[in-house]
């Protein structure tokens, strides 16, 4: 593949693979105008983003294996005329249901493209890599750091049916450039439509799936209280779903090689943690700013730039580092930045001021930067070729329950009262989590070092 293919290759995937941060990220800014054309309460609307989150977190890996099977070329052009159908029917919804069921087929086919295009890069780009990672990455952290500002802009200028119409130019390039730029799928697999539903095992995916949704369902509603039911319904499903795995003949997921390939399960605790830690810092910040620093919104905004624009710089400089050098150093400098920028947050949690604020939350960036791209780069490394785009999903998947498990974190410490001793607290629990993938780095390391 020569530059130039190289280059439309990659736009292709990136140009895809951004629809789901952009669309996760605008519609924070849309609920107030879409609840007052509904007439409905904030906790109603809001169940745009909770069942974004939970169809995104279920479809990933269930999309990765589809690609597996059909091909990952197919898979990416399913996900991108998905939002498509999202992007010219929810303008056009009448009531909120219809509304709602728009914000699914966005869902579920922008979280389709994201293993498609991780195993594709897997399958065509064989030198540096891990640049061609670092590019995919600054595409997705530009579009969550910033898709909150272009969503303010748009619904400005056009109300909130922006948010769905602004993707068609991203989703009619991606497209384009997929069907003439991305090499065809092999024609390898001819499965008739009964051992295609055998080879998908459709028994254990509705079993993740059920299992999934209650146990997502009982972290989403956390904070307005402790659902035990929902849990236990939940931990029932999963424990099926394992029983049900070890003994297929063609498992959705393979839990055995999770069991044997220990660098891949700690690729996915590893980015559970990242996550938990990351998005701790992106939602809870701004909060504590206003309440307890008394930072006024813009201000409070205009320093989160440190962190997320920190972050998305850093991976311009990634690809080269983890290409050169492998993913176990980068790793471990970033776990050392987590651990500092935390303990230096509480140490100075009375005397925070813009400036020593901004200092650290670029420290806090670069941690994130470093980590999102080494563990992308490790999860292609360690997975088998044939389940790649599986790989990708549950990868994926990862990120989505760190998210979550966050606002359980956000929950717990803060509560009702954004005090600095919550903020403190908050800096312990972050130190402990950086510690934490601090441990599980040295110990990849290890495993790495084994291997060879």
């Amino acid at each position: 593949m020569n530059k130039k293919q190289r280059g439309l290759f990659l736009t292709a995937i990136a140009t895809g693979t951004m629809l789901n941060p952009l669309n996760s990220s605008m519609i924070s800014l849309a609920l107030h105008a879409i609840q007052h054309e509904f007439s409905l309460s904030f906790a109603t609307v809001s169940w745009l983003i909770s069942t974004y989150y939970l169809a995104s977190a279920i479809v990933v890996p269930i999309a990765g294996k589809v690609g597996d099977l059909i091909g990952r070329r197919k898979m990416l052009l399913v996900g991108l005329l998905l939002v498509a159908v999202s992007a010219i029917g929810a303008p056009f919804a009448g009531t909120f249901l219809v509304l709602l069921g728009m914000r699914l087929f966005q869902a579920v086919g922008s979280s389709s493209i994201y293993p498609a295009g991780m195993a594709l890069v897997r399958t065509h780009i064989h030198e540096k890599q891990a640049s061609a990672l670092a590019i995919l990455s600054i595409f997705t952290s530009s579009m969550s750091a910033f898709g909150p500002t272009a969503g303010g802009f748009l619904i400005d200028f056009s109300g909130w049916p922006a948010i769905f119409t602004v993707n068609a130019p991203f989703i009619v390039l991606s497209f384009l450039l997929t069907w003439f730029a991305v090499p065809k799928d092999p024609k390898t697999n001819h499965y008739t439509f009964r051992e295609f539903w055998k080879q998908l095992d459709s028994i254990g995916i509705v079993l993740f799936a059920v299992g999934m949704s209650f146990l997502l369902y009982f972290l989403l509603s956390f904070e307005h209280g402790i659902h035990y039911i929902q849990l236990g319904i939940g931990i029932i499903f999963l424990a099926a779903f394992i029983y049900r795995e070890l003994h297929a003949d063609h498992p959705f997921i393979d839990v055995r090689l999770l069991q044997s390939n220990k660098r891949l399960t700690l690729v996915y605790i590893q980015f559970i943690l990242l996550n938990i830690f990351n998005y701790s810092l992106f939602f809870g910040l701004p909060s504590f700013f206003q309440d307890a620093l008394h930072y006024s919104l813009k201000t409070s905004g205009l320093m989160m730039i440190f962190l997320s624009g920190a972050s998305t710089l850093i991976s311009f400089l990634m690809g080269r580092w983890i290409d050169r050098s492998g993913t176990s150093t980068p790793t471990i400098v970033g776990a050392v930045l987590m651990i500092g920028g935390t303990w230096a947050l509480a140490i100075l949690s009375d005397h925070l001021t813009l400036a020593n604020i901004g200092v650290i939350l670029i420290f806090l960036g670069i941690s994130y930067g470093i980590g999102n791209v080494t563990l992308q780069a490790s999860m292609l490394n360690v997975s088998p070729e044939n389940i790649v785009g599986t790989s990708s999903g549950l990868f994926q998947t990862c990120r989505y329950l760190g998210s979550i498990l966050s606002s359980v974190v956000l929950a717990i410490v803060f509560g009702a009262d954004l005090s600095l001793l919550g903020f403190r607290t908050l800096m312990i629990v972050l130190s402990i989590t950086g510690l934490a993938f601090l441990l599980t780095a040295f110990y990849s390391k290890r495993l790495e070092k084994a291997a060879v």
